[in-house]
């Protein structure tokens, strides 16, 4: 049995982007509507949509409103071409870790330089791709679902840590998507998510669509993992990934790596599930990831109300790497990699 999710976060539709805005959750459900590169680069930005495989299809949405834009004031394919690598950089420029945004940016970039008919062939070239990319996301995080269940243990208490479902991508999810086909078997599962300081991914995201899906979850504040570990209702973590290196050392969401030491003394299978695309192979290790830095006020401020001294010192990394002797598997939709990391990446790409 397939597990159907209602939720589709993003998609291409009247020439515009579509998006769930998850600023708003889960106080409330909204539609943004995102017409020109400017205004996708914000909504990238400022996590109108957010998690790595929506991001790239945000990219991939983004760089063909670019490309309308540029067709209304530019006829000549070479200035074209130009601008749309300028407007595509840009894009690609709202947030550095995720590396599927570049993985789909590019994939765009290609197909814009491929076509050798007029700049209107480009532009219809590139939605109808952007729409292609799309569609796949959700056969790719069925994929990973189906191949995570496997490693699920009947009843088991499943920890999460941000949000990599549904919302994290076009529809279904990752890490989420294997919690959701593992369900689809056995109902008898249980799932936690922590809450996921600073913004609040796990308890505003994570909590929502899984309760929107009716599967039962367990939110738990970020500190809270290994008193549940040591209780033995954790029997594994699964989470997704916005840039695996070449050795299998993994960046998500900051804190994961906590969870990920707490699993490990505990002797507990960690398990990371992510597309294909966010493997980055031109990176030997997670020491050469970059990291972005957010602003102080996500940690200063709740619901726009100081919850600190106001002259307190802030540092808000918005992710961490998660080595790879701590990954018992990565979930692809290709299959599950396993230790030595190096050599089943390197098998995977070969």
């Amino acid at each position: 049995m397939e597990f159907q999710s209602n939720i589709k976060t993003i998609e291409w539709s009247d020439d515009c982007s579509k998006m769930i805005n998850q600023t708003l959750l889960p106080y409330e459900f909204k539609i943004t509507e995102v017409r020109t590169a400017e205004q996708m680069y914000s909504a990238i930005k400022n996590m109108i949509v957010r998690g790595a495989p929506a991001i790239g299809i945000a990219g991939a949405h983004g760089v063909a409103l670019a490309a309308c834009e540029l067709s209304k004031s530019i006829d000549n394919k070479e200035v074209f071409l130009n601008e749309l690598q300028k407007k595509s950089e840009y894009i690609n420029s709202s947030r550095p870790t995720a590396v599927n945004l570049t993985w789909a940016v590019k994939k765009q970039m290609e197909t814009a330089k491929s076509i050798t008919g007029s700049i209107s062939d480009i532009v219809t070239a590139l939605k109808n791709n952007a729409k292609k990319l799309e569609n796949e996301d959700i056969e790719i995080n069925k994929k990973i679902g189906e191949y995570g269940s496997t490693l699920i243990p009947k009843g088991a208490g499943i920890l999460t840590h941000c949000n990599a479902g549904a919302l994290a991508t076009v529809g279904y999810g990752t890490a989420l998507g294997v919690i959701r086909s593992a369900f689809a078997k056995d109902s008898s599962i249980k799932v936690f998510a922590d809450e996921t300081r600073p913004r609040l991914q796990g308890a505003r995201l994570t909590a929502w669509e899984l309760l929107q899906d009716n599967i039962p979850v367990t939110l738990i504040t970020d500190g809270m993992c290994s008193y549940f570990m040591k209780q033995g209702l954790i029997n594994c973590v699964v989470v997704g990934a916005d840039r695996i290196a070449a050795n299998g050392d993994t960046a998500n969401k900051i804190g994961t790596y906590t969870v990920a030491v707490a699993a490990k003394y505990h002797n507990i299978p960690f398990y990371v599930a992510a597309p294909t695309s966010t493997i980055d192979i031109s990176i030997d290790s997670g020491d050469k990831i970059p990291i972005e830095e957010r602003s102080g006020e996500e940690i200063t401020h709740v619901n726009n109300n100081w919850i600190c001294p106001k002259n307190v010192n802030i540092i808000n990394p918005a992710f961490d790497v998660t080595p790879h002797e701590l990954i018992s598997g990565i979930i692809t939709e290709k299959g599950i990699l396993t230790p030595d990391f190096k050599d089943s990446v390197k098998k995977l790409f070969t």
